[in-house]
């Protein structure tokens, strides 16, 4: 099946939001061995552990690598832009597709920490009903 010029692929973007909340808000949970690694990281990429943990950062350079590791695009119409701007076309096709797919990864961070919250405020009020009714 071909994708539309006008579709949205939000693979990359699903993939992105997964490995973002894997690597920031599950492993460090996981037990010591994941934040031991990470302090053992060079001071370089420790920084950028730290500075990644945003997630449009984070989402921008995972939809790069996602994109070249599965030549997907989130925006497929980006995969047949016109040549007139030469060598840059290719580069500049994967930017804006991986700033959308940042986009992407951002927003679903952001919808999943609001749905978090009264999600969790329901099943706290569901546990003390059992609670109360033995």
């Amino acid at each position: 099946m071909v994708d539309s010029p006008m579709t949205i692929n939000f693979s990359i973007a699903l993939m992105g939001l997964t490995l973002h909340i894997l690597i920031w808000e599950k492993l460090p949970d996981w037990g010591t061995w994941f934040n031991t690694l990470v302090d053992k990281l060079p001071k370089p990429l420790a920084y950028l552990y730290e500075a990644w943990h945003c997630p449009y950062c984070f989402g921008f350079w995972a939809a790069l690598a996602l994109h070249a590791l599965t030549q997907q695009a989130t925006l497929p119409a980006l995969q047949n832009m016109p040549d007139f701007l030469g060598v840059t076309t290719i580069p500049i096709a994967w930017f804006l597709d991986a700033l959308v797919s940042a986009l992407f990864i951002y927003v679903g961070s952001l919808l999943l920490k609001a749905l978090a919250g009264p999600a969790l405020t329901g099943h706290q009020k569901m546990m003390a009903f059992k609670q109360s009714q033995q």
